[in-house]
């Protein structure tokens, strides 16, 4: 299945990118470009088009994100693979947003990248454990808590995130800071948070990704 796949790598780390083509070309892959920025990913993928970009997040430029997000956007048939050290919520999130086939950590072994792209070369999505278990411990609980806010706790909320106060979010709209208050008593009650000040606005701004979903 390895013989009509292409695939392209970029990681802004030479030794990391050098020892990973070396590897997948002895898995009889065929490696068509390698790149240590995204913007010259960026351009790479569109002008050759593989089968298969397995990404770093963190680049000079563009980041893997904003890669994926832009060939998107250009309706490109390449499949995408992540390739991180990260597991924060908020780029798993973004990760099953953008559709992404794949995510493995760069701590893993080359197996599990092998298992990674002969999946997505199926058809299929491939993540690490990692990533299946802070989606499902983390993430979708609190996609559960935002559901049980109103329209208008939401809107509120999602100011916050932005960094909005009371009395800024009140005048956006049109309402008195007391109304304001009440809102953000009920939010973080709905969402089970400390009451301590400054609770709601640490929380709105680390799950800023969730909030705008909705």
């Amino acid at each position: 299945m390895n013989s009509t796949a292409t695939i392209l790598l970029a990681d802004d780390h030479p030794l990391l990118l050098s020892g990973l083509e070396d590897a997948l070309s002895k898995l009889n892959y065929t490696i068509v470009a390698s790149c240590e920025d995204g913007a010259k990913a960026l351009h790479m993928i569109a002008s050759l088009q593989p089968t298969i970009a397995i990404l770093d997040v963190e680049m000079p430029y563009l980041s893997g994100i904003e890669v994926v997000q832009k060939c998107k956007e250009k309706n490109l048939p390449t499949k995408f693979i992540l390739l991180t050290s990260h597991k924060e919520k908020g780029l798993i999130l973004e990760t099953k947003e953008l559709a992404i086939s794949g995510y493995v950590l760069k701590e893993e072994p080359l197996s599990v990248i092998h298992t990674c792209i002969q999946q997505v070369l199926r058809g299929g999505v491939y993540y690490s454990e990692i990533f299946d278990t802070v989606f499902n411990t983390e993430i979708a609980p609190e996609l559960q808590r935002i559901t049980y806010l109103t329209p208008s706790e939401r809107t509120v909320v999602r100011l916050i995130s932005q960094g909005h106060t009371s009395k800024s979010i009140a005048d956006l709209l049109s309402l008195s800071v007391r109304t304001i208050d009440n809102h953000r008593a009920n939010i973080i009650s709905k969402l089970e948070l400390p009451s301590k000040t400054d609770a709601l606005t640490l929380w709105a701004k680390e799950h800023k990704i969730l909030i705008n979903k909705f």
